[in-house]
């Protein structure tokens, strides 16, 4: 999801994220401390498309098409084996990402008006952010903690959209992936 203060959140705000259980336990108490998001209830995920429709055009035809679009993709498997970083940020770096590229620009393509990122920016990089809005020195050292505990692994079966309540977001839809 965003990875951007709660403050900045809208009720019905939407998102479409992969959630990765298994990350969960190497990256829990980084992310409640360090990612605004986690503190806002979005779980270890990798985002396919922020911010999506606004929760008000989420009807039967947008849910039909997001299951049409996501159900014919095959369900994949995962590798987390290092980190990255933007400013401010530290990630890990999901292995091969290609199908997680593939799922953000379908989705993309079939619903223009909600660009990846608000089209903020031109490149799509899949990422399971660990924290967000810390100096260096403070990566460095979740970073090094973080490299003990990988490679982690994930089988990505499904994507999930999410709904900002206004104070929290909230898995609404969960759309399996084939097989």
């Amino acid at each position: 999801m965003a990875d951007d203060s709660t403050s900045r959140f809208q009720a019905g705000q939407t998102g479409l994220i992969v959630r990765i259980p298994d990350a969960d336990l190497a990256v829990r108490a980084r992310r409640e401390r360090f990612d605004p998001s986690a503190q806002a209830g979005v779980p270890a995920h990798v985002t396919v498309l922020f911010p999506f429709l606004d929760e008000s055009r989420r009807d039967a035809l947008v849910r039909s098409g997001l299951a049409a679009t996501i159900g014919s993709h095959h369900a994949f498997d995962l590798r987390f084996e290092s980190c990255g970083r933007f400013p401010g940020v530290l990630y890990l770096a999901p292995e091969p990402d290609t199908q997680l590229r593939r799922l953000t620009e379908v989705i993309a393509d079939r619903w223009p008006e909600a660009p990846p990122y608000g089209g903020q920016f031109t490149e799509i990089v899949p990422h399971l952010t660990v924290a967000d809005g810390q100096d260096d020195a403070v990566l460095d050292e979740i970073e090094a903690d973080l490299l003990g505990r990988l490679p982690l692994t994930a089988r990505v079966s499904s994507v999930d959209l999410m709904v900002h309540d206004g104070a929290k977001w909230q898995v609404r839809t969960s759309f399996a992936l084939l097989g």
